[in-house]
């Protein structure tokens, strides 16, 4: 049955108009939290020592997430506070671009895979140079190493571009790797942390069963087809929310739309019968 009733018609914008509010709303204080993260890691590691690639720095990276989840978000909560279609209509074109940045992104990064692969290795390798300087992307590929069984970007003997571990060096760390590169195999055993001393000027085949040779670019993507299914969920996520901003927001704006319209219709249908029906004065 048909519904007349004054609340039944302005449902769907009362409904969208909380959807859309809520949504920009949530994405704008996490976005404000992945800023302050960012600004906090940052600061800490500023502490020690800068990166000279600063972009390297994950703490760049939350930093700069962050103030664009803030800035686009606080559009749609503005926007749809106050029914601002400039606002409401920034909202919904920057979800647009970023979404189209993205799959475009991960399209690129499939077709020219090769070049991609060698560009995070080269990036890595950046990283490593600096690897005793710089404390977030120290403790990021230490974990990548230990998780991921892996060593260096390319393989084990990318170890060389760092200073302390060339085969030229003179210290104790010179020709070897850190000990995260080294194989274990119990549980939370302690691992001595010289295993990989002096094993850089020898082939992969002999150091097989002391260390882990392969590059973490490779294991890194061996991982994401072993677990294509937590891949795809992961993406999802990523897209989802992302996806229902853009509809809620377009769906907002054409409901907005069509009550200007409706508006516009009736004023100029009120000021036709006002001219018909008002007498006209003689002079």
């Amino acid at each position: 049955m048909p519904c007349d009733t004054r609340f039944c018609t302005h449902l769907p914008y009362t409904f969208m108009k909380v959807s859309l509010f809520v949504y920009s709303c949530i994405f704008w204080i996490l976005g404000s939290c992945i800023l302050g993260v960012g600004i906090y890691a940052e600061v800490e590691r500023l502490r020690f020592k800068t990166l000279d690639v600063i972009f390297l720095a994950p703490s760049i990276t939350l930093i700069l997430l962050g103030i664009l989840m803030s800035f686009v978000s606080l559009m749609g909560v503005l926007g749809t506070l106050r029914d601002h279609m400039t606002l409401l209509k920034v909202f919904k074109y920057a979800l647009v671009v970023c979404l189209i940045l993205e799959l475009m992104g991960g399209i690129l990064a499939l077709a020219f895979r090769n070049q991609t692969k060698e560009l995070v290795n080269k990036n890595i390798r950046k990283g490593m140079v600096n690897y005793y300087d710089d404390l977030d992307f120290k403790n990021i590929l230490d974990f990548v190493q230990k998780e991921f069984k892996c060593c260096g970007a390319g393989d084990f003997k990318d170890w060389e571009v760092n200073m302390y571990h060339n085969s030229t060096g003179r210290g104790p760390l010179a020709g070897g790797v850190p000990y995260t590169c080294c194989i274990t195999t119990k549980p939370n055993e302690v691992v001595n942390t010289m295993c990989g001393y002096k094993l850089l000027d020898k082939l992969s085949y002999d150091v097989s069963n002391i260390i882990h040779t392969r590059g973490c670019t490779d294991a890194f993507l061996t991982w994401v087809i072993d677990n294509y299914k937590k891949i795809a969920v992961l993406l999802l996520v990523i897209f989802l929310p992302q996806f229902f901003g853009v509809i809620v927001s377009h769906l907002y704006i054409a409901r907005i739309e069509d009550y200007i319209e409706r508006q516009e219709n009736q004023n100029a249908e009120a000021s036709k019968w006002t001219q018909w029906y008002m007498p006209v004065k003689k002079r």
